[in-house]
């Protein structure tokens, strides 16, 4: 009886191994080892292969006096903390508007969730010619309209530009958010909103006490997946703003980008990318530890 297990469970374990073996060559070959290559890579200097020279911490030491460092890591923290809100706050919004019965419901939901399918170099196109200047749709109305008497240099001032990246995101992944937001609300249990109008409580008060406290763990990772991608951008202000005016609106992964395919300095541009994937880690260990010390 047990050689009869024991039989079963190899032959599982090899049904499984044949299954998982073609994904995992794969996934080792295009993930696992390039992590690894690129945090060696991290500790050479040259061009990708070509005079590559061990050199140690000095990547590491060079980047602590790298003020474009300094300030893309701040472009970038700014990013963050200035995204992450409006995008799981107006994600929350539609996700309650979607998931309401009103007739348009179905329309506000697809409507949203629309540009989240369509590549970056569509969405920045739309919003580059939204507001540019002179021929830009928004100058254009806001002329119209009375509210301005000359045009907006969108592109040309470094708070102005924000706006437009975020804005342009915004549009962009709210949909995303959206989604997972229906799905934890679809969650809920009526009943708790039936017995709570019968108690007298009104639409505010069970947004309050009982959408948001159900909605608290979906949250949690809408949230730090949020503030993860917000960490990742690049294609924004590559394709709107290329980094401008000055450097003001260039994000890490420009940076990094920049580093290792403008300057072919490879190693150093492993070095920031650790150095962004160590940061990421951390806060997302802080958020973690923040968000269940609340919980407790």
């Amino acid at each position: 009886m047990a050689t009869n297990r024991i039989k079963s469970s190899y032959n599982s374990w090899k049904a499984a191994f044949v299954f998982l073996f073609p994904f995992m060559l794969l996934y080792s070959f295009f993930t696992i080892y390039p992590l690894f290559n690129g945090f060696i890579m991290s500790f050479h200097t040259g061009r990708f292969g070509i005079g590559e020279e061990f050199v140690g911490l000095t990547n590491y030491i060079k980047m602590f006096s790298d003020k474009h460092f300094y300030g893309a890591l701040l472009n970038t923290l700014f990013f963050v903390a200035i995204s992450t809100p409006l995008i799981v706050v107006f994600g929350l919004l539609f996700a309650v508007i979607s998931n309401s019965r009103f007739k348009g419901a179905n329309f506000v939901k697809i409507a949203t969730f629309l540009p989240y399918v369509l590549s970056i170099s569509v969405i920045t196109s739309v919003w580059v010619y939204i507001f540019k200047p002179y021929i830009g749709l928004l100058n254009n109305v806001l002329m119209n309209i009375g509210l301005i008497s000359e045009q907006i240099m969108w592109f040309d001032n470094s708070l102005f530009a924000w706006t437009t990246i975020t804005v342009a995101t915004l549009w962009w992944t709210i949909g995303f958010n959206m989604i997972i937001l229906i799905a934890g609300l679809q969650d809920i249990p009526h009943s708790l909103y039936e017995a709570s109008s019968i108690d007298g409580a009104n639409r505010l008060q069970q947004f309050l006490f009982i959408t948001l406290p159900s909605l608290s763990g979906v949250l949690k990772m809408v949230i730090l997946l949020q503030v993860i991608a917000s960490f990742k951008l690049f294609g924004q202000p590559w394709l709107m703003t290329g980094g401008g005016p000055g450097n003001s609106t260039t994000p890490m992964v420009q940076y990094i980008y920049e580093t290792g395919f403008r300057d072919w300095n490879s190693g150093y541009a492993s070095t920031l990318s650790y150095t962004l994937l160590f940061i990421m880690v951390i806060v997302a260990m802080i958020y973690n530890r923040l968000t269940k010390e609340k919980e407790v």
